[in-house]
Formats: structure tokens, sequence, C-alpha cells
């Protein structure tokens, strides 16, 4: 008991949280609005909290030994995570874990091939219907860009792939890789805007169906292909390449790989694009819950982890773009959607499968907002002159191109 005041004290100074203990006993932290109540209803679980809470929260959360009564497990992480900023205080064993997690970061992210397809089968294999249910209707799985508060989600996706199609500069009878080519629309979308020719590659079975219907249906199939391959096996050269949300899931130990790999199917007047979470408060390693349930093998890397491996593949960083808070609006959304539709989900799986979605969904949110992840856009290129000086044809291109239509909505083909 000592230590949870402790904790909570040096925790909590802005709003309230009330924790209510399975003795029935109710502690108070902090002051003023907002008022969230977290009830712990077995002792168990507030010994885990106090000895690991970056997993046992999520946890016991997820098993349904901690509540929240007053507000719900987003207002309860945003609380604790606007308070604590970059770091959670926590007593001698949770600080001890913090520092093996990072010391052993470089096991959890071994990611060779035959592992990152596994990883890749345990998240984006799940149910098809699923990702309907929270995502926009082209099923955008990364970071929106929002050039308005009020943007739809359909809107901020649409948006996004006009921004990343801005920086390849795309001209006709290009070859286009994409790596980590989710359900297609990336791929179909850039095929739309110029004559290109466009690879796209991905580890899930379920995307590699979708995406090739998607591409049939849309009557481009001669020149948007999906094939289910690792990165490393990919042996075609390329003018441009573009990969978003994919490098999270590469790990640490595989960055030079990565990057060498990029320049060596990359032409030499190509141009290269990675969009990726990354973090603005240094290394460090993935949270536990996130690495245990949600994305095993997974990190989001500090600036300065990635700019080196660049180097050494003998690329040109041409540009980076720093997105600050797009992907904590992006969240807020697909938690909306995702509550709004929890019956079904429910259905599709159980309780506890929500209850670690949403826990995951909300967590990511406050983390964005007040944890030090961001999202960076790398431009690269081989040569020194192969991008223009100034970022003002970013600019041109998005006034004189409309936001994008969906091709092939995925909703159509899972219906059928």
């Amino acid at each position: 008991m000592r230590l949870l005041r402790l904790v909570g004290r040096r925790l909590i100074h802005s709003g309230v949280l009330r924790v209510m203990l399975p003795n029935g006993r109710i502690e108070i932290f902090g002051s003023g609005p907002p008022v969230v109540t977290m009830r712990i209803h077995e002792p168990v679980a507030l010994r885990r909290l106090l000895v690991h809470p970056a997993l046992a929260l999520g946890e016991e959360f997820m098993n349904g030994r901690i509540t929240v009564e007053d507000g719900s497990i987003y207002d309860l992480l945003d609380l604790i995570l606007s308070n604590a900023q970059w770091g959670i205080p926590g007593g001698p064993l949770a600080k001890f874990n913090d520092r093996l997690r990072v010391l052993a970061r470089r096991i959890a992210q071994f990611n060779p091939a035959t592992r990152s397809r596994r990883n890749v089968a345990h998240h984006y294999d799940l149910s098809d219907r699923l990702y309907q249910l929270f995502l926009d209707s082209d099923r955008q799985y990364s970071c929106a860009y929002f050039l308005k508060a009020d943007d739809s989600l359909e809107v901020a996706q649409g948006q996004k792939k006009r921004h990343i199609a801005a920086k390849l500069l795309l001209g006709p009878g290009q070859k286009v890789l994409d790596i980590g080519s989710g359900w297609g629309g990336l791929g179909l979308y850039l095929a739309s805007l110029a004559d290109v020719e466009v690879t796209g590659l991905t580890l899930s079975q379920e995307q590699f169906r979708v995406s090739n219907e998607r591409a049939q249906q849309a009557g481009v199939a001669d020149r948007v292909r999906f094939a289910l391959r690792d990165y490393r096996a990919e042996q075609s050269r390329y003018d441009r390449v573009v990969s978003v949300g994919m490098f999270e899931h590469v790990g640490l130990n595989h960055y030079d790989t990565y990057f060498k790999k990029i320049a060596s199917m990359l032409t030499d007047d190509g141009v290269a694009m990675v969009h990726t979470i990354g973090r603005d408060d240094g290394p460090g390693a993935t949270n536990a819950f996130i690495q245990k349930y949600i994305f095993p093998g997974g990190y989001a890397p500090a600036l300065q982890e990635i700019i080196p491996s660049i180097q050494r593949a003998g690329l040109y960083v041409a540009d980076v773009e720093v997105l600050r808070l797009h992907y904590a609006e992006t969240l807020r959304r697909w938690r909306e959607r995702f509550n709004a539709n929890r019956d079904e989900i429910r259905a599709l799986y159980d309780e506890r499968f929500c209850r670690m979605w949403e826990f995951y969904l909300a967590g990511s949110e406050a983390t964005f907002r007040h944890g030090g992840h961001v999202v960076f856009q790398i431009q690269m290129s081989k040569r020194v002159d192969t991008v223009p000086i100034t970022r003002g044809y970013i600019t041109a291109f998005e006034a004189s191109h409309p936001l994008p239509e969906a091709v092939a909505p995925v909703t159509r083909l899972a219906a059928e």
C-alpha cells in the first residue's frame, strides 16, 4: 500500500485518479478535473500492477480484474500519460523490468523471414470483418493526414495517399515497389495517378488475396500485382520504392539489410519513401503489452536509429517530415468506430478480445498525444539532385490533384 501511495503521488498532479482497492479502501491522487476511477478487483492484480505496470495494466483490464468506473479506459490512460509524459514512475521492480526490456530488445526484434511471416499472421490475418468495422473503406491501416481538425477518416486517409504520391514524383513508365502493401489501396491509387507499374509485397495471406482481387476488379491487374513475398527475396529494380507502416516490423537487427536492399533495388535516378511510426523521446523498447498481444517483433524507432543505416546503404536523405498528432487523431477515429461496432466484434471473438483491442487502441492514442510517439516520412535518393531542392513540388502536386476515390472498396469484396 505504501508503494501505491508513493507512485500515485509522484505520478498524478493534474486531474484526479481514484483507486478502489480489493479491500474496499479508496486512494485518491491529484486534484482538479478530470476525475477517473479505477477499480482493482483482486489483490493479485494490485501486486502485478506495482511490479510490472506496462504489462499488468493491459492484462488485468483485458481479463476483467481491473475496470474503469468513472470514464473509459482511454480516459484512464490519457490521465496517466498526460501526467507522466515520457516516463511513468514505478517501484524498483517496475524500473528493473523496463531496463531488462531495453537490454533484450534485439532478441525480441530478431525477425528473419519465417518469424516475420508468423508475426504478420498474428495481427493481419484476423477476421476480415474486424478490419471492416473500424478502418476506412479503403482499409488504410496507418496514420492518416489531417489538413483540418474535423476531417473525416476517409478524407484524411485520402490526403495521406496523395501526400505520399507527391513525394514519389511519379512519371509514365516507372516501376513502383510497395513494401508492405496491405490491402492494396496505396498501390491502386498510385496506378490511377500515372501510367506506372506497381508491385506490392505482403506477408499476409488475407491481404494478398484481397489486394489481388481488388486489382482484378479495378481492371488494372496487368500493371498492379501483389506478391506474397518478403522484401529480402525481391530481385527486380524499381524507379520508386515506397513503404507505409511496415518498417515498424523490420526490427533493429535488420535495418542495415532493409536499407541496403532498397538501395540495391533502386535505379540510379530513383526515389524511395518510408512512412513509419517513430519516437521523439529517443531509443527505447516496445511496450510490453503491445509486444506480447498486438505486434510481436515490432518496434517504433528513434530517428537516430534509422539514419545511420540509410547512410551505410549509400542513400541520400532527401527530406524528413515529422507528423505530430496525426496518428492520435487517426486512432481516435478507429477507437470510436471499434466501440460503435463492439457488439458485432464481440460476436466475432469475445469480450476479452474486445477489451484487449480497446486497450491497444486507447493506449496507442494516448501515447501519440503524450508519450513521445510520432510518424516519420523519410524520403531518400541515390543522387543528391534527384529530388527538387525545395518542397514546393509537394504543394503544387496536392493543389492539382483531387482527393483519391477508393478503388474497388474492400467492403464490396468482403461481402461477396
